[in-house]
């Protein structure tokens, strides 16, 4: 992967987590919605990918994580919604 790819993949990850975050804080979306588990897991995802380009581990690690924690809720709000 090129570095513009590789750069432009962090920017965009970095956006996602970081518009979730403060969307948060102003109580715009609530910690458990929808939206803001699949933003924080597209952004985290993209962060995985960004970070073994870089071949940070710590990075990866993180974000494998993050991504992990959000992929489950989202399983458990579409399980919810289901019920």
């Amino acid at each position: 992967m090129n570095n513009v790819t590789t750069e432009l993949l962090g920017i965009i990850g970095m956006s996602f987590i970081l518009i979730s975050f403060l969307l948060n804080q102003f109580q715009i979306w609530k910690h458990n919605s929808l939206q803001y588990d699949m933003a924080n897991f597209i952004g985290s995802f993209l962060l995985v990918i960004y970070s073994i380009e870089l071949a940070s581990l710590p990075f990866t690690i993180l974000n494998l994580v993050w991504a992990a924690v959000s992929l489950k809720d989202i399983y458990l709000f579409v399980k919810l919604k289901k019920s």
